[in-house]
């Protein structure tokens, strides 16, 4: 139970941050907010403090594994410092003497942040670095297994903060214990709310009172055509169904592969150590992988040992096997396979065409992970316009590892993020990846210029002549 003097401690956390962040934004510069959030970058990437985030946040939250997620945090930050590079967040943004409209940068104030166990060091990392690059405060609400993990890259980025005088209470975190009600406080008090989570903490910041940025539910289904190098699809979606043991929003969920290639796409994901569960066994994973309604944490984020270990499958695979294909036809809620499993485990469609796997893939989105992203592999590219223009998706990625692209990556164009907006297809107030545009807002100097008013006649005349006047 919340104490009074909790939500106090939490009240006192919020007025340091509003008190740091004035201190920061006034008599700022560029420089100032550039060399703030370069402090933070170092703060996780600097190799051995990467490492040691890498193996706590394993050690205290089951989840993932070492190599990948030292990976992560490298080049996830690395990717957002390209990005935010030559970014103006600092005075005069745009002045237009078209318009008469001059655009100065302006800090939100304080940014609340509630981050996934998943992610505990590289999502509240990319957070800290956006919110700092625009010249704010941010408290961060930590999940209970990352509150370990978030403590201690708050000690690396406060060490980087006393090299340049920086005030620590810039970066704070909601004090541990984790609750509802401390995250709640929070969230009311601060000027901008962002979450990346749990639906539940989704729904709960859009109804907080304060303006919200949260993110969508992931269920990524990835289509494989007959047109596909089906060798290198493969070996993408082997490569991104087992990084960091799946953890990923953006981790492929379902393939649906269309049947003119399914036997050879078969054949060719098991020489990626895909192992293929016919739909005659389904049911025996379902009830290891869900056994009493809810993800086994057994099997959730594991190494393929432990997984297939924990699904019965010891001795039934193939020993390279690096993930689970598992045969399946069926979608909605009464069919788990269907939704996102957070493990390596992907549910496996057969299509009888690219018509019907788009329809499936729809079917299936419609269920679980609208907006998020799809994937597609094939050599026919009016496919994916296809697809951008029928599924309820944000993005299409195409012939690429889904869960390195859709977050962005150094060889597309993606914002780099660890946190996708969904549109209104995931009930989400933005449809692109969360980035450094997201932690700013502008004031606008608003000049007299010639008048550009239209005559009636030029703005009605196509209408008239097609309905009438």
């Amino acid at each position: 139970m919340t104490k009074p003097d909790d939500i106090t401690a939490v009240d006192q956390i919020m007025a340091r941050a509003r008190h740091a962040q004035k201190a920061f934004e006034d008599g700022a510069t560029q420089e100032r907010y550039d060399l703030a959030a370069q402090a933070v970058a170092w703060a996780i990437m600097e190799p051995a403090r990467n490492r040691a985030l890498a193996e706590l946040s394993v050690k205290t939250t089951g989840l993932g594994n070492v190599a990948d997620k030292i990976t992560k945090n490298h080049r996830k930050t690395l990717g957002l410092m390209r990005d935010i590079a030559s970014a103006k967040t600092h005075g005069v943004v745009r002045d237009d003497p078209a318009t008469g409209i001059t655009e100065i940068a302006r800090p939100i104030g304080v940014i609340g942040a509630v981050v996934p166990s998943t992610n505990p060091g590289a999502t509240p990392a990319n957070n800290i670095i956006n919110a700092l690059k625009c010249g704010n405060a941010i408290v961060l609400s930590p999940s209970p297994k990352g509150v370990a993990t978030c403590e201690l890259l708050l000690s690396y980025i406060y060490a980087e903060f006393d090299r340049l005088g920086l005030d620590h209470d810039l970066v704070q975190m909601v004090p541990a214990p984790g609750s509802k009600d401390k995250t709640q406080r929070m969230l009311e008090q601060s000027d901008l709310v962002v979450v990346t989570g749990s639906q539940d903490n989704v729904r709960r910041a859009y109804t907080c009172g304060t303006p919200a940025v949260a993110v969508g539910a992931g269920n990524v289904t990835v289509i494989v055509d007959e047109t596909a190098d089906l060798a290198a699809a493969a070996a993408k979606i082997a490569a991104s169904k087992t990084f960091d043991n799946a953890t990923s929003c953006s981790s492929e969920n379902e393939l649906i592969v269309v049947d003119a290639v399914y036997d050879a796409f078969v054949a060719a994901m098991a020489a990626e150590g895909g192992a293929l569960i016919p739909e005659s066994g389904a049911d025996q994973i379902v009830e290891k992988l869900w056994p009493d309604g809810h993800l086994n944490r057994a099997v959730i984020a594991q190494d393929a040992d432990k997984m297939i270990a924990a699904l019965g499958l010891t001795g039934q695979v193939p020993d390279d096997t690096r993930f689970i294909a598992v045969e399946t036809s069926s979608i909605g809620p009464d069919h788990p396979l269907s939704g996102e499993k957070l493990s390596r485990v992907v549910a496996l469609y057969r299509a009888a065409d690219f018509k019907d796997a788009a329809a499936i893939a729809a079917r299936i989105l419609d269920h679980q992970g609208a907006g998020h992203s799809i994937g597609l592999h094939s050599t026919d590219d009016t496919r994916a316009r296809y697809l951008g223009e029928t599924i309820p998706t944000c993005r299409v990625i195409v012939n690429q590892a889904h869960c390195f692209a859709t977050g962005g990556a150094f060889n597309n164009g993606m914002p780099f993020s660890l946190s996708m907006g969904c549109g209104s297809w995931g009930g989400n107030s933005i449809d692109d990846n969360l980035h450094w545009r997201h932690f700013m807002q502008t004031t606008k100097i608003v000049r007299e210029i010639p008048s550009r008013e239209p005559a009636v006649d030029d703005i009605f005349a196509s209408y008239w002549a097609k309905a009438g006047k």
